[in-house]
């Protein structure tokens, strides 16, 4: 399981690094201004319908539905209710195209209502919302066909997919000047990233026999059960992205720069979040899914354990350097051009707030898996509902004193009460993960974060005054300086307070995790193994 964890983070950090590439570009390129906004405006509301129709509730109920199907049916059966279900799909997002594309003004004016009063944003928006809308449809197909390749332990494709969403939108920008705007240039390069994300994706699938072919949905079993699942998936997703869509409404009627602000913050806080959180939880899902179908319950929370205490492992430094050097951050990585170093502050600041909230925004998927790998799709909206409400009335509450700060702050909190009931619910439905099994890691990797919190502020204050002569790149010299500090101190404090022995713990487990893999009936054949995503040299996991 952990080298499947290792290639989707490992890609995953790709693409993160890609789309770092891609923020400095558009930082540059864009600013933080009236632009910017509306380029941010009219990303925002695909993704938005994306996470709640795609890689949100349709993952969660798709994934154990065909994973359990494939489990207890083989493959021919298993699909069949791909193609139904990837049908189905289609006909969904074109009536949901077509009546977006229509009603765009509308649809923005309801979801960024702020822009109303200011006709250069809102008409840009609507612009650039009709050029980057048709994207939610071609990543829906996308998810499905990752959907499908996770469940037969195939993550290359997909975890790499959205590297080509950084490269496109990275190129669009640079031929700005043959575009009608900077903003223009961006849209299109969404649009061109789906495209091209969904034959990257799907002719992987093609290429390795799972491909989809179009059929006639069938109301039988399987089908039954995935619809069951999806509704309260909608709902719960909705629910989450409830919370986010406050942000870009409230967020629009604060000065301009507030959403910006929001953005770039949010870009450096979703790197843990991808490269660990969302690594973790693909991988997750699908083999807990597998264990629980073969009646391994034992096996499926062995696997949630070891995949808390790595997620926690590599979050907890993530989270301290956002909250001890937010703005020195922000500074290095994006104040220049026309985004400037009020701009790189504003962002600091937001970022620090979000930082609050990156340990239960990482776990969550690991909280949610053993409930979707059982089919239950309704405890979890239950915890999301309750958090995003209490998420939206902070936002209202703190939008005044703390601007786009307190929208940040919100969302923290929302993401602890979210997790704090998931491990509430868990219990009570008798499959909490083991305290004992990681109660002392997580105290120990938590007063780890301490001793690095602690050399990271001293190391700042030092290099503040030893580098004061610096006229250039000094933002840059220290923060590289402080990353390598940081990684020794965290790392000999982790390895000092936890010893030898739960390293080799969690290698061992490791290693029993990928010789007991339970395989799809009959073993698993060769277009659908894992080594097509480890490098030439190196053997296909045991089996």
């Amino acid at each position: 399981m952990i080298r499947r964890i290792a290639t989707v983070g490992g890609l995953t950090l790709v693409s993160r690094l890609t789309g770092f590439i891609r923020d400095v570009v558009m930082a540059a390129v864009l600013g933080a201004g009236p632009v910017a906004d509306a380029f941010f405006v009219a990303f925002r509301l695909p993704n938005h319908f994306r996470a709640i129709f795609a890689e949100g509730a349709f993952a969660a109920a798709f994934v154990p539905a065909y994973a359990r199907t494939l489990e207890q049916d083989g493959l021919p059966v298993a699909k069949v209710f791909g193609d139904q279900i990837a049908s189905a799909l289609v006909v969904i997002n074109l009536v949901l195209l077509a009546i977006a594309l229509i009603f765009t003004p509308w649809v923005v004016s309801v979801l960024a209502p702020g822009l109303v009063g200011d006709p250069e944003r809102f008409d840009l928006a609507v612009a650039l919302t009709r050029i980057t809308f048709p994207y939610l449809a071609l990543v829906s197909i996308e998810t499905l066909f990752a959907g499908v390749l996770n469940a037969n332990n195939r993550f290359a494709a997909a975890a790499g997919a959205p590297v080509l969403l950084n490269l496109s939108v990275i190129a669009t920008l640079l031929l700005a000047p043959f575009f009608e705007s900077a903003g223009h240039a961006a849209a299109w390069g969404v649009l061109i990233a789906g495209v091209a994300q969904m034959l990257l994706v799907g002719g992987d699938a093609e290429a390795n026999g799972l491909g989809v072919r179009f059929r006639w949905p069938k109301l039988d079993e399987p089908t039954r059960k995935f619809l069951k699942a999806l509704g309260p998936a909608i709902i719960g997703a909705g629910g989450v992205q409830l919370a986010l869509f406050a942000d870009t409404v409230i967020a629009s009627f604060l000065p301009t720069g507030a959403l910006s602000a929001l953005y770039y913050a949010d870009r450096i806080n979703q790197l843990p979040i991808g490269v660990v959180g969302i690594a973790v939880g693909t991988v997750l899902l699908p083999e807990m899914s597998r264990r629980i179908a073969a009646g391994d319950l034992r096996g499926a929370a062995s696997a949630q354990a070891r995949g808390i205490q790595l997620a926690l492992l590599l979050t907890v430094p993530c989270a301290v350097a956002s909250l001890v050097i937010p703005e020195l951050i922000m500074h290095a990585l994006f104040a220049r051009g026309a985004f400037t170093a009020a701009d790189a502050s504003a962002a600091g600041a937001t970022l620090a707030a979000y930082a609050i909230g990156l340990l239960p925004f990482v776990l969550l998927r690991s909280f949610t898996a053993p409930f979707y790998a059982r089919g239950d799709t309704l405890t979890p909206v239950k915890a999301a509902l309750l958090a995003a409400a209490i998420n939206i009335g902070l936002k209202v509450v703190l939008m005044g004193p703390l601007a786009q700060v307190g929208l940040a702050l919100a969302t923290a909190v929302g993401a602890w009460i979210n997790l704090g009931l998931l491990a509430w619910f868990a219990r009570r439905q008798g499959f909490a993960v083991s305290g004992a099994k990681i109660g002392r890691p997580v105290l120990m990797l938590l007063l780890a974060g301490g001793i690095l919190a602690a050399a990271l502020f001293a190391g700042h204050y030092a290099l503040d005054h030893a580098l004061s002569g610096m006229t250039t790149f000094r933002d840059e010299t220290t923060l590289a300086i402080l990353v390598v500090l940081g990684a020794i101190v965290y790392f000999a404090a982790v390895f000092l307070l936890l010893g030898r022995n739960w390293f080799n713990g969690l290698l061992r487990e490791v290693t029993v995790a990928v010789e007991t893999e339970v395989p799809p009936p009959g073993g698993p054949p060769d277009p659908v193994d894992d080594s097509a995503a480890l490098p030439d040299n190196e053997p296909p996991p045991k089996t």
